[in-house]
């Protein structure tokens, strides 16, 4: 597995990526109405376009095996982890792990010492294994539909 800063080229396969996870690993915990709010299938034109643009103004890396990305994650410059999605296919192989201290490590060399996160239901217990605190329950609201997520923080050592 290659760890690597995101690059423009790279925005297909990670917005690929993030609707096959969404639509299948994150279906245990959410209903299909969920999921649909979360990454609608008829936006993903403009989702590339949108994206491409934050994952750029973000510390953004990508993950591969054999040349294919097969998760991703980024951090704005403030602390906030914006995005983790590690491919269906390759979950539990330790390429969260591995984006997660890189993207700490920044953090780190850029001073901060706090992150923060919100997690999905089924993401949460992999957050909380990485050391970090629910603060809150939240419910949003994404194209009329509530989902639940957490608010979480980690205090960064040196």
């Amino acid at each position: 597995m290659k760890i690597r800063k995101f690059q423009d080229s790279d925005i297909n396969q990670i917005v690929s990526l993030f609707y096959e996870t969404v639509h299948t690993i994150n279906a245990r915990d959410y209903s299909a109405d969920q999921l649909q709010a979360w990454a609608p299938k008829g936006e993903k034109i403009a989702k590339i376009a949108n994206w491409k643009v934050s994952l750029s103004h973000n510390i953004t890396y990508v993950a591969e095996i054999n040349g294919e990305i097969v998760g991703f994650a980024d951090m704005t410059p403030e602390g906030h982890l914006d995005r983790l999605y590690i491919h269906k296919d390759y979950q539990r192989q330790g390429i969260a792990v591995a984006l997660m201290n890189t993207i700490e490590a920044d953090a780190r060399k850029l001073g901060l010492t706090e992150m923060d996160t919100e997690a999905s239901i089924t993401a949460k217990p992999f957050f909380e294994r990485q050391g970090y605190q629910t603060i809150q329950l939240q419910v949003v609201e994404r194209n009329g539909v509530n989902l639940v997520n957490f608010k979480m923080t980690k205090l960064l050592s040196n």
